[in-house]
């Protein structure tokens, strides 16, 4: 493998581009430590199509392992097995948002982020109480928690035509994209 660091590591670094594009050493406008714990997360779904979203974000890693040139033989088989992170499922749909409302997939994930309330997640005020909150908002978006217009979700509504907890992520993205005047 080339460069230095495990192939965990520079992937994280390599995903970290899509949160906060370069590590920002000021712990005030960094959010690392909210991107670290969302890639230790794993993404579980239970709604039907949802195990959709886990390709979008495994395809992440052979994004990566092409930008290192790198093949899939030259890592360890059950790292490209290993289940979705949060991190890479929401980047996998914010880079699908991007292309159904243009934009980039950078500003998508932080408008998901800010739907979630993480966006004051700093790494300068990053405490266990922090990350109890991060935990609970990704148990609540996995068990479908959150409120029938999907408020407390990825993609709240006004005007929900259905109960967007039973809805796959997909198609409540789409409906956020036409309601919100990007579709």
């Amino acid at each position: 493998m080339t460069g230095a660091g495990t192939l965990d590591e520079r992937y994280f670094e390599w995903l970290y581009k899509f949160v906060g594009q370069v590590r920002n050493k000021n712990p005030a406008r960094s959010h690392w430590r909210l991107a670290e714990q969302l890639y230790i997360m794993e993404f579980t779904w239970f709604v039907h199509n949802d195990g959709n979203r886990i390709g979008d974000g495994v395809n992440l890693r052979f994004e990566f392992l092409e930008a290192e040139g790198l093949s899939p033989n030259d890592v360890p088989r059950q790292w490209i097995d290993e289940g979705c992170s949060i991190l890479e499922m929401l980047i996998g749909l914010s880079r699908r948002a991007a292309f159904m409302a243009d934009g980039d997939e950078y500003n998508w994930l932080w408008k998901m982020l800010d739907n979630l309330g993480l966006r004051v997640y700093t790494d300068d005020v990053y405490i266990p109480d922090v990350q109890n909150e991060v935990a609970w908002t990704f148990e609540r978006i996995v068990n479908r928690t959150y409120e029938p217009d999907g408020s407390g979700g990825i993609f709240p509504l006004k005007h929900p035509t259905e109960d967007q907890r039973s809805v796959e992520l997909w198609y409540q993205l789409s409906a956020y994209l036409l309601e919100n005047g990007f579709g």
